[in-house]
């Protein structure tokens, strides 16, 4: 275990107050050396854990500046270690100060995660615990903060732990068979195992699936806009964004290359991917754009499929039959933009064609005017009923890690091997050999049998001072 004492500053720049955490064997010791207390008998190191105590940073002679310090004793402390945490003004000439003074005590400055790298290695949480922390701070709506909540009270690794339980009692009973396979008795009930094995697979397979709804929810639903040339893409992108993201341009082939960005609408976060017009070109450079264009539209969720309403029939005629295709299993909205410039009865013929075109595809369509705002509350409505993401709460276990889902495919591969197995009447060793590879996978999500490179990688995403 790593004796340093590490410091770090974990506010954000900016603030009135900031607060610089402390954490190792002799954390207590070293704040101590540069802090007075108010009343000269309120010696940090004689403070009950939990405690708060007023005072001053010193730099010999000189007042740095008044603050409070939090004392928290191992193993009661977020990283299991002796921990202070010092609340001082937000200047940043300040907090560089008493950084200086901890790391001329004996502190080294913690690199990107330590806190609750630590945190994990003397067991205060387990892995996916851990890698939830990083989700809580990045969480920009709602769910995904009610999911990271979720997996940081354990919620995910209870279940995990559970069908690991399972799966070692049956492993050892299994296994014992081995010891006494000359007189050829079964210790583990095949029928149970079995009814066991159905259970874990529906169990995983749940999982599993529920990593499409995560990764939406926590990357954002991804949503590309398509269209002809000059149809309003680029003006729809900086409304739905609130910001002048693309260049928007009378010019033909503007936008060249995929712009993306987020936005969170009703709760939900939206992945917007504005592409390039499509149409038929000889520059190579918007060539290389539009071939990157039906990419992004192969890997959408929804297709907003925008319409110049003024030369509908051209812009539908032309692109139609390049666009469907892509759109099987996704949400096609068609929106007709600059509807402001056409007739009522125009909107009607274009109505019946949206209707027969939507036929091939599961959708909707409707009327904007990106440039006058016109209807665009309809657009964020129709946007969030198609990502038709389910209300998420913290009780609920969802996956949203390519880590975890990772893991788990390969537990359910081993299991279904177990399935196999049984059916085919396999001796005891193979049928341990594939339990216990399940389990190995599940315990990789936990972290109990994770190597030092995975953790390194995991924990280096993380920011200084967590």
């Amino acid at each position: 275990m790593n004796q340093d004492t590490i410091c770090a500053i974990a506010t954000a720049q900016g603030g009135a107050i900031g607060t610089v955490r402390v954490s190792g064997v002799d954390a207590i010791a070293i704040t101590e050396r540069i802090f007075k207390p108010a009343k000269a008998d309120k010696k940090l190191s004689d403070q009950k854990a939990y405690s708060l105590t007023f005072g001053r940073i010193m730099d010999d002679d000189e007042i740095v500046d008044e603050v409070l310090v939090g004392v928290f004793k191992a193993p009661h402390s977020y990283t299991g270690e002796n921990s202070t945490e010092i609340a001082c003004h937000g200047s940043a000439y300040i907090l560089q100060q008493v950084m200086q003074l901890l790391i001329a005590q004996g502190c080294r400055l913690a690199t990107p995660g330590e806190f609750t790298q630590r945190a994990f290695l003397n067991g205060k949480m387990d892995l996916s615990q851990a890698e939830a922390v990083a989700d809580l701070i990045a969480s920009s709506s709602a769910a995904t903060h009610r999911l990271a909540m979720s997996q940081m009270r354990g919620g995910f690794s209870k279940e995990l732990t559970s069908l690991q339980e399972q799966l070692l009692t049956f492993t050892s009973m299994i296994e014992l068979e081995l010891d006494f396979s000359e007189e050829d008795v079964e210790f583990a009930d095949r029928a149970a195992l079995r009814n066991l094995a159905n259970n874990i697979e529906t169990t995983l397979s749940k999982l599993i699936q529920s990593f499409q709804v995560g990764n939406a929810i926590k990357n954002g639903v991804p949503v590309a806009i398509i269209g002809e040339t000059n149809a309003g893409k680029s003006t729809l992108l900086n409304l739905l964004l609130n910001e002048e993201k693309a260049i928007v341009s009378d010019i033909h082939g503007t936008t060249r290359d995929v712009i993306e960005d987020t936005a969170n609408i009703g709760g939900i976060t939206f992945r917007f991917i504005d592409t390039a017009g499509i149409r038929e070109t000889t520059d190579t450079i918007e060539t290389i754009g539009i071939e990157r264009t039906f990419q992004k539209l192969a890997q959408a969720e929804i297709v907003l499929w925008v319409v110049d309403a003024s030369n509908a029939n051209h812009q539908i005629e032309t692109v139609a039959k390049r666009v469907l295709p892509y759109c099987e299993n996704k949400q096609l909205i068609i929106v007709f933009n600059k509807a402001d410039i056409i007739t009522t009865q125009q909107q009607a013929e274009l109505a019946t064609t949206a209707t027969k075109l939507l036929q091939s595809a599961s959708g909707s369509y409707l009327f904007i005017s990106a440039k006058e705002h016109q209807h665009t509350d309809k657009l964020e409505k129709t946007l969030t009923e198609a990502a038709h993401l389910p209300t998420v709460t913290q009780n609920d276990v969802i996956v949203t890690n390519v880590r975890h889902y990772e893991a788990l495919t390969h537990a359910l591969e081993a299991i279904h091997r177990v399935q196999q197995g049984l059916d085919m009447h396999i001796s005891g060793d193979f049928l341990a050999q594939d339990i216990r590879e399940c389990i190995f996978h599940l315990s990789d999500i936990a972290g109990n049998v994770t190597n030092d490179m995975v953790l390194q990688n995991i924990f280096k995403n993380f920011c200084i001072g967590k």
